[in-house]
């Protein structure tokens, strides 16, 4: 069976472009131009994924998040927030209410196709390990590490730039730079691929 994939956006021209991807590189694509048409469709498709615009009518990005993550039957699935590079806020405000992703707009083909394949990958490796709870950055407490290092480093293990994790944790990048020293004196090794490497370790137990 395909892979579903459900794009919420209410510009034709960037939902028809995301679409038109999705389904050169074999997904199977549903689509809604605003949020409630979305949550309508999500509760009848019940895809594997859903690419979410954040300003619509009808519905905005948050309110369907919000709307999906309350019902049982939609809450876990994989949710990317697509927004422009001036919406700070609104990136922070998403991840914090649920969101496990986001892309800016404009982006790369490469970018929308590897953020997927990482969420997808990430469902078929919890499904295949039964009961395994979601990694949050709380597990990486164990490293030794404070609350906020914990924060820095889970996203870092997700392949999140500084400069992305300044956006979603709402810290600037001086203070993500400090963190991260802290990380590698505390872990012992020198760079974020070692620290990373060492957090999946934990995370994917």
């Amino acid at each position: 069976m395909s892979t579903r994939i459900l794009v919420i956006e209410d510009d034709n021209r960037i939902r028809r472009n995301i679409l038109t991807i999705l389904q050169m590189e074999g997904y199977e694509t549903r689509e809604a131009e605003n949020g409630r048409l979305g949550v309508e469709l999500a509760r009848k498709e019940l895809p594997d994924l859903i690419i979410c615009d954040i300003l619509m009518p009808e519905l905005d990005g948050m309110a369907t998040l919000e709307e999906l993550r309350n019902d049982p039957a939609t809450a876990r699935i994989p949710f990317i927030f697509l927004t422009s590079r001036s919406d700070r806020q609104d990136i922070r405000k998403g991840m914090v209410h649920g969101a496990d992703d986001y892309l800016c707009k404009p982006f790369e083909t490469s970018e929308l196709l590897e953020t997927l394949e990482s969420r997808l990958k990430r469902v078929s490796q919890l499904a295949g390990d039964g009961a395994k709870p979601e990694p949050v950055p709380e597990m990486l407490v164990e490293l030794g590490l404070t609350g906020r290092e914990c924060e820095t480093l889970f996203w870092v293990s997700q392949g999140k730039s500084n400069s992305d994790i300044c956006i979603i944790l709402g810290i600037k990048l001086t203070t993500i730079k400090k963190h991260l020293e802290s990380i590698y004196l505390k872990l012992g090794v020198e760079n974020r691929t070692a620290a990373a490497a060492m957090a999946l370790e934990v995370l994917n137990r």
